[in-house]
């Protein structure tokens, strides 16, 4: 089979507005939860989010490009052009060059807005830019478009394990020999009046004042997610492509499982078998032996069931050796960013292999014993660790798990 590695990495996120950024306040335990800036809260349950902050689309885009695209397509964009510099690769065949990017949910901030504009001056006058601009496919085209990549352009969309079946399809395609480079990851921008009231009327998010006690996952008193916005966008590459132009590589992408629990529309299986057969199929695709794995970035959303679900899916895939393997949430940092989740954690997946650092689970306080696993609790830790899995789940019971190997030149 032929071998795929990450040659560039992009990101705009709750605590950074590129990925070494975003990497560096991940590994300092930064927290970017806060008070919802984007509209007014007064009145409402939900007043906190993990916003990104200091984005200026205008001076990204220029003025008219910036209007023409919701903001989830601007994170996307964003992140797929720093992967693109950051990869170096200036010379490819376009038609060997394709793009995987997710979103949970699309252009929702445009949804409304246009609702707003119709019901003030007639559905015949909304923005001509409204339907380009909710499509959840949009991101994908436009980075094709922005690249000149050529290939395969699509767009899974799988709830919060979008970005994770995003990447994984992306690897597939280009070990299976139908692509070279890939870009691939997910974006969603979903703080809004109305996103921001469905899910609390689902009672998914948490509706708490303080920021250090919002996103805690495996924590005893976790009582919901968070919501996040951002991207990732991964630059993946076969390997002796790769090595012919020398490019410097963070990591290798190993294996990819995807499942269904087919058992309810919102709350996953509670014995967590979609989630550990995701996890086997990933590990046998891979090649690697449970006890192989040193960390896994779970997919730790800080819901009750999520945690204690997935802990128990850990448990059923790895045995023994669960009890020995690190799992942390990033998410108890970035909050939850539905389809561009699986791709942030994705790329701080990678940047732990690269550099042997395991981000924490911060503002853990109180051990849950359905959660009882080392969730690297409070601060991470320098460690050698040679290859780690990331966890990523999703409404309608879609399960993602990915294999990363350190790489070893």
């Amino acid at each position: 089979m032929r071998r795929v590695v990450i040659t560039g990495m992009g990101a705009v996120s709750p605590v950074g507005l590129t990925m070494q950024e975003t990497w560096q306040a991940i590994r300092a335990g930064t927290c970017g939860i806060a008070p919802i800036t984007r509209y007014d809260t007064t009145g409402r349950k939900v007043t906190l989010a993990a916003e990104v902050k200091g984005f200026d689309p205008e001076a990204r885009f220029g003025k008219l490009e910036a209007r023409h695209m919701d903001r989830y397509c601007q994170f996307a964009l964003a992140a797929a052009r720093e992967a693109m510099a950051d990869a170096g690769l200036r010379a490819f065949d376009p038609d060997r060059c394709g793009v995987s990017i997710s979103s949970g949910i699309g252009g929702f901030e445009t949804m409304e807005e246009a609702k707003e504009r119709g019901m003030d001056k007639g559905y015949d006058r909304v923005s001509p830019f409204m339907i380009p601009g909710i499509i959840s496919n949009m991101a994908a085209g436009r980075v094709a478009i922005d690249a000149g990549f050529r290939g395969m352009c699509t767009c899974p969309v799988t709830a919060c394990a979008g970005g994770g079946n995003a990447v994984g399809d992306a690897f597939r395609h280009i070990r299976d020999g139908y692509a070279e480079v890939m870009l691939c990851g997910g974006a969603e921008a979903s703080i809004t009046p109305l996103a921001i009231g469905g899910f609390t009327s689902m009672k998914a998010l948490h509706t708490g004042s303080d920021p250090a006690r919002a996103s805690i996952p495996f924590d005893a008193q976790r009582s919901g997610f968070v919501m996040g916005e951002g991207a990732a966008v991964l630059l993946l590459e076969e390997l002796s492509h790769a090595q012919a132009r020398g490019a410097k590589i963070y990591a290798e992408v190993a294996g990819y499982g995807a499942t269904c629990d087919a058992y309810h529309i919102t709350a996953p299986a509670p014995d967590g078998r979609g989630g550990a057969l995701a996890m086997k199929l990933a590990l046998a695709d891979a090649g690697v032996r449970p006890e192989q794995v040193d960390y896994i970035n779970a997919h730790g959303t800080s819901t009750p069931l999520n945690d204690s679900g997935e802990t128990a899916a850990v448990k059923a895939a790895f045995g023994a050796h669960a009890c020995r393997l690190m799992m942390s949430s990033t998410k108890s940092m970035t909050g939850h960013m539905l389809g561009a989740a699986g791709a942030v954690e994705a790329a701080i997946t990678a940047m732990a292999l690269h550099e042997g650092f395991v981000p924490a689970t911060i503002h853990y306080s109180e051990p849950d014993e359905q959660c009882d696993l080392d969730v690297v609790p409070n601060a991470g830790r320098q460690a050698a660790i040679a290859c780690a899995m990331s966890n990523s789940l999703g409404f309608g019971g879609h399960n993602v798990s990915l294999v990363f190997k350190r790489w070893e030149a």
